[in-house]
């Protein structure tokens, strides 16, 4: 009897043995397949970040875009609109010029206004909105102090404009 139960007692260790071993194939099967959903999954948030990405650059650019499109279509109505100024000032040059006397001291003021009128005019028209800029940047680099205290000036007269 005592070789019996010793061989039971081997059969049962070898089918423990055995369910033990379809227990780890049954665990590796099932660890295997999650990395696979994993990576999967990973792949996948990689790609839709990915995507994300791509898709924010290409909305960021059209917006610069437009932005770029818009600020070139105000400068180019700004330069447009000092063009106008400038024809409209040598067309009132013209008009005070026709409409002023002739001689005497009247004569010689309304001319030298229509000159200057002219001349602003003939400006505008050349220079547009960015060269005037330009020039204004350049003469007080040439006069710091003196467009400081001009408009140290125009801000104390809009202050009192302001305040009454």
């Amino acid at each position: 009897m005592a070789n019996t139960s010793h061989t039971t007692g081997q059969g049962a260790r070898d089918a423990v043995g055995a369910a033990a071993d379809r227990t780890q194939a049954t665990a590796s099967s099932v660890a295997d397949k999650a990395k696979d959903v994993a990576s999967s999954a990973a792949d996948k948030a990689k790609d839709l970040a990915s995507s994300a990405a791509h898709t924010a650059r290409d909305m960021a650019s059209s917006a610069a875009d437009k932005a770029r499109d818009l600020a070139s279509s105000a400068g180019r109505k700004a330069d447009d609109a000092v063009s106008s100024v400038g024809t409209g000032m040598g067309s009132a040059a013209d008009s005070l010029r026709s409409h002023a006397p002739q001689s005497g001291m009247l004569g010689s003021a309304a001319s030298t206004v229509a000159d200057a009128m002219e001349s602003t005019g003939r400006y505008l028209e050349r220079e547009g909105l960015s060269g005037m800029a330009d020039d204004f940047t350049g003469m007080i680099k040439r006069n710091p102090i003196p467009a400081m205290l001009v408009a140290v000036a125009v801000g104390f007269l809009i202050s009192r404009a302001t305040r009454s």
